[in-house]
């Protein structure tokens, strides 16, 4: 089971900028929110840290009711494990993650689920805005390159695509040998299609292949650089 924020950390992610998720607090404290994946420093100078797409659910409320003050230092919850079998980076404990497909025991779908995922993509695009150079929110940023799987199954998910699920069809994204790619499987040609439109509108570079021992197609996406 995940552990949400501490009370602590709870206090110092409502305090954010509620447009830029700019965050004030001691280093440890930032520190905490960072190893969580609830924050990020900025590479350039003054270094300062911003919420994440996690980090703007949860200030949002869309999250549960934090841990009672007292309960473990900040930011010593345990790290979360990614589904089995999925070669997904795995998210931190008590955040968000998208669907990547083939989960054992996925969330349920709904309402609910929609506004997560809206109020997630909506959070890396701010996230985009703050940290590419230009500003630009048509291309991936830092934090997409670092967590290559659960971006694009974050894009995949929020544009309406139907991740696989134990008892049905739809999309797996998966890790690669290659850098800075990722793989997604879908049931069909046109499921993988509109998978690879969806990846490009989103600032990806998509490319189809065949598996070699079953010719399988699938496609591989690298975010873009420009």
């Amino acid at each position: 089971m995940t552990r949400p924020p501490t009370a602590a950390q709870r206090r110092v992610i409502d305090a954010a900028d509620p447009v830029t998720g700019r965050l004030r607090g001691t280093e440890a404290q930032l520190a905490a929110l960072v190893k969580r994946g609830l924050a990020f420093r900025h590479p350039r100078p003054p270094h300062e840290h911003f919420l994440t797409p996690e980090g703007h659910r949860i200030r949002q409320g869309i999250t549960g009711a934090p841990e009672p003050a007292g309960s473990g230092p900040a930011g010593s919850g345990p790290a979360g494990s990614g589904p089995a079998g999925s070669g997904a980076d795995p998210a931190p404990a008590g955040v968000f993650a998208a669907r990547t497909g083939g989960e054992p025991d996925p969330p349920r779908s709904g309402p609910a689920r929609r506004r997560e995922v809206h109020s997630a993509w909506q959070g890396l695009l701010e996230l985009r805005r703050m940290t590419n150079p230009d500003g630009a929110v048509d291309r991936p940023c830092g934090w997409e390159r670092a967590h290559l799987v659960r971006a694009a199954a974050l894009a995949l998910e929020a544009a309406g695509h139907r991740p696989a699920g134990p008892d049905e069809e739809g999309y797996r994204v998966r890790e690669t040998p290659q850098p800075e790619a990722v793989a997604v499987h879908g049931p069909d040609g046109e499921a993988l299609r509109a998978c690879a439109a969806t990846l490009e509108e989103a600032g990806w570079q998509v490319s189809e292949h065949r598996e070699p021992r079953t010719g399988n197609r699938y496609l591989l996406a690298s975010p873009r650089r420009a």
